[in-house]
């Protein structure tokens, strides 16, 4: 009786003596509990446990400066953004834009310009931030490729202006007469059209005789501006240097132009936009070089880190333990891009 008791014993303890054996992916891995609940769910049903393992990644030094490099341009970008976007917000909302008998013609409004570009510049630069900081791909792609159509829109824009010169030149032309014929009536273009002549010291599209476009500086407006051009088109529009005189083109056009120059400009605006870009034809060459060179070697940088970041995400090593592993039982071990490699014990 006692030795078929010690009999049935043994194959008991022998069973006890054998260990789990010990699996690992690779040096650098550690355990998480991501599948506790599924674990906890299979003791329950009598179903073996399992743990899963993860590698740990090691972020090289470059690595954390190219991810707060980019994350430090986009959040200032993004700031940039909100400040155009907010520019133009006020702009419309100052001049009543939003009213229901000016709402036909919101679309016309140059602020709209301005609300279009914060908005986007806003969209793009945020989703660069806040992926390069949760490193989420599909953020980091998003924005990889608008950048990349950006820089593509900004070549063929600066392809086609330099084959398009002549007829560039007219629509300036009409774009600055519409400008000046809507002087009065419209805030936004009367601060664009002061801003131009003052910064390049001229008046007018062609000559300062151009101003009898508009009704107001018409030489048959009954006004005390006919005849007149704005006090941004005078020479000196500050008496003494302290005084703005309003009233310092009223009549130029009744002025021959050898009296006229000692009064205000003659030159049109067109002609200093010509001189302006000759006398700074090099700078902005090399501006314009020096930028798309950045920017193609800022996303040449982001998509090779897109890559690595995207080859870490689709590393996925996983090691699945059984905790009541009987002999013979497999160990699955999932590698990189679906490889398979089952162990035997």
């Amino acid at each position: 009786m006692m030795r078929k008791s010690h009999a049935s014993q043994k194959p008991e303890a022998k069973h006890s003596m054998v260990t789990p054996p010990q699996l690992t992916c690779s040096p650098a891995l550690h355990v998480t509990t991501d599948l506790q609940s599924e674990a906890n769910n299979g003791q329950d049903q009598g179903n073996p446990a399992f743990t899963r393992i993860h590698p740990r990644y090691r972020y090289s030094l470059m690595d954390y400066l190219l991810k707060y490099l980019l994350f430090l341009c986009n959040l200032l970008f993004t700031v940039l953004g909100l400040v155009v976007l907010g520019l133009g917000m006020w702009g419309l909302i100052s001049k009543e834009s939003f009213e229901q008998e000016k709402i036909s013609s919101i679309g016309t409004d140059p602020m709209l310009i301005l609300v279009t570009l914060g908005l986007l510049l806003t969209m793009l630069c945020l989703s660069g931030c806040v992926g390069a900081l949760r490193e989420n791909c599909c953020l980091l792609k998003l924005f990889s490729a608008a950048v990349l159509v950006l820089i593509t829109v900004q070549v063929l824009f600066a392809i086609l202006a330099y084959s398009m010169q002549d007829q560039i030149g007219g629509y300036l032309r009409s774009g600055m007469l519409a400008a000046m014929a809507g002087y009065q009536d419209d805030l936004d273009l009367r601060f664009i059209t002061d801003e131009i002549q003052s910064n390049l010291q001229c008046c007018g599209a062609d000559n300062y005789r151009d101003w009898e476009i508009n009704i107001y500086y018409n030489c048959s407006a009954p006004g005390v501006l006919a005849c007149g051009v704005p006090a941004t088109c005078c020479v000196d529009p500050l008496e003494n240097g302290t005084v703005w005189n309003s009233q310092c083109g009223v009549g130029a056009q009744l002025l021959d132009e050898f009296t006229a120059q000692s009064v205000i400009f003659l030159g049109g605006c067109l002609g200093g936009i010509s001189r302006w870009i000759e006398q700074h034809e090099g700078l902005i060459g090399t501006v314009a070089v020096v930028a798309i060179g950045i920017f193609f070697k800022i996303l040449a940088l982001f998509v090779s880190q897109l890559i690595e970041l995207d080859y870490k995400d689709s590393y996925d090593c996983t090691c699945f333990i059984n905790s009541d592993l009987n002999e013979g039982q497999q160990i699955q071990q999932t590698m990189s891009k679906g490889a398979r490699l089952h162990i035997k014990f």
